[in-house]
């Protein structure tokens, strides 16, 4: 039912269009038979707006993917760098965070493994929202950071690297199936938030799909039955993604080849010193204000990646 609601609105989109570009045609002829040129005015303000929504309904073919439309599950990994890149990953996570606030999207952290001294090993969101994976499909890919280090007693400068993982959400049962055999459940204690409670008892879960070998882990939650859940929906999601990287590989719309979060391989370069830069390296689009990006400001950098992949099949 979702899925028709949002061909009806796009269908909607065009008709209402189609019906404002024949009725300024009509204008036109109107006026030219009379030659009346008062209506110049309205005529021109009426082709600006249409133009205008032409090319938002053209954009919107960018998100035309048979997942583009669906939540979606992101993953942020540190990469080489250790604390540096950890501090990173967090910095990485907030901004999307915020990104998502901006656009009134749903968001969950799903699971957190803490940095030793700052920061985040890896972390899992969920965002839930009209077309959220359509657009986050730009954010996947190595992300570097070049910055005076707030971890060296020296003050050098630093880079590091986070690696960005995003997968559609997938519906239960539907794009996939898991059986009970297929699954090993492995239970222990819990590392992350809730206090004592969390480590007296074996609640965080790790399920592990034996035909593929892919795991997911939740220890969120003080729940075992909760974090079960939550790494059963993460694992749906490895999974489906799996699948349409096998379906499309030769495209790598998906997921993109398989990289290590390491030199000569991000997709986007955040450089705060020697000078304040934020350049995507696919489109060459890119910003001097570092603050707002970080702050979630992410939209040009999206739009400028969706534009310069239409046209396209869409993964």
């Amino acid at each position: 039912m979702r899925h028709l609601a949002r061909e009806k609105k796009v269908a909607e989109g065009w008709r209402g269009l189609e019906r404002r570009v024949a009725d300024v045609a009509e204008l036109i002829d109107m006026t030219l038979k009379e030659e009346d040129i008062s209506l110049e005015a309205e005529i021109q303000s009426e082709m600006e707006e249409i133009t205008s929504h032409l090319n938002e309904l053209e954009f919107q073919m960018a998100l035309g993917g048979e997942y583009d439309a669906r939540n979606a599950i992101l993953a942020i990994h540190a990469g080489a760098g250790g604390t540096e890149s950890q501090d990173w990953a967090q910095m990485l996570m907030r901004m999307y965070l915020r990104w998502a606030e901006r656009h009134a999207y749903q968001t969950e952290v799903l699971d957190v493994s803490p940095g030793e001294e700052a920061g985040i090993k890896s972390a899992i969101v969920a965002v839930d929202g009209d077309y959220v994976c359509g657009y986050l499909k730009s954010e996947r890919g190595v992300h570097r950071l070049v910055r005076l280090s707030p971890f060296d007693a020296d003050h050098a400068r630093h880079t590091s690297f986070a690696l960005v993982e995003v997968m559609p959400e997938a519906e239960a049962d539907v794009d996939v199936k898991i059986e009970p055999e297929e699954l090993r459940v492995d239970t222990f204690r819990s590392s992350g938030p809730g206090g004592q409670h969390m480590q007296k008892t074996s609640s965080a879960v790790r399920l592990t799909h034996l035909p593929t070998g892919l795991a997911a882990t939740c220890q969120s939650e003080r729940s075992q039955h909760r974090n079960k859940e939550t790494a059963l929906k993460i694992l749906r999601a490895r999974l489906l993604e799996m699948e349409l990287v096998k379906q499309a590989e030769e495209r790598d719309k998906l997921k993109g080849k398989h990289v290590t979060a390491g030199w000569g391989n991000q997709i986007r370069s955040y450089v705060l010193q020697p000078y304040r830069m934020v350049k995507d390296h696919r489109t060459g689009y890119q910003t001097g204000d570092t603050d707002a990006v970080l702050d979630g400001e992410l939209d040009d950098f999206i739009t400028a990646y969706l534009r310069s992949n239409m046209g396209e099949k869409n993964g």
